[in-house]
């Protein structure tokens, strides 16, 4: 990997959770277990996308309130922004797959700075619906990065990736 400075930013939710086509109770969220490895293999910078106001502890409930901010195409605040941005040169993006597409916190994180100029590589974890539109949706939302083919790990997969993400991660030349 070159000398560009690397960040691991993710949006990842814990506790009730769809996995397996059963509801479980997860003490680390998916999304969060991904980017720690990515991290482990990469020296990247951790950050974590979280929304000012969280989610319902409840599954369904959250995926109502979701839906309902796609449909409004919401922007909900979030409680952090990066600092330096313009230091990163690569941005590797994680999330949930939910309606389809990234939760609309991780696009209010995308239009919060300029990634003119930078590669961002998405991922997400998901229990049947792959990448679906995220990957457009990240290119529409940042039409001057230039984004890679992301990588789709299912959710109640993801204690069992490492060799899926560390192949992921040398293809895309973030690691040896």
């Amino acid at each position: 990997m070159n000398e560009t400075k690397l960040l691991i930013a993710y949006f990842s939710r814990k506790g009730n959770n769809y996995a397996g086509g059963r509801i479980v109770e997860l003490p680390v969220g998916n999304t969060e277990v991904v980017a720690r490895m990515i991290q482990q293999r990469t020296n990247g910078t951790l950050f974590k996308i979280d929304p000012v106001k969280p989610y319902p502890a409840d599954y369904e409930k959250t995926t109502e309130v979701a839906q309902k901010e796609l449909r409004e195409n919401a922007r909900p605040a979030i409680t952090a922004h990066v600092d330096r941005m313009a230091e990163y040169g690569i941005v590797i993006l994680g999330y949930p797959n939910w309606w389809n597409t990234m939760p609309m916190a991780v696009f209010t994180f995308l239009e919060a700075d300029d990634f003119s100029g930078k590669t961002i590589l998405p991922f997400c974890t998901h229990e049947g619906s792959g990448l679906g539109r995220s990957e457009r949706d990240i290119q529409k939302l940042c039409p001057k990065a230039n984004v890679l083919k992301g990588l789709a790990i299912r959710g109640s997969s993801v204690q069992g990736a490492e060799k899926e993400i560390a192949a992921w991660l040398r293809k895309s030349g973030m690691a040896s």
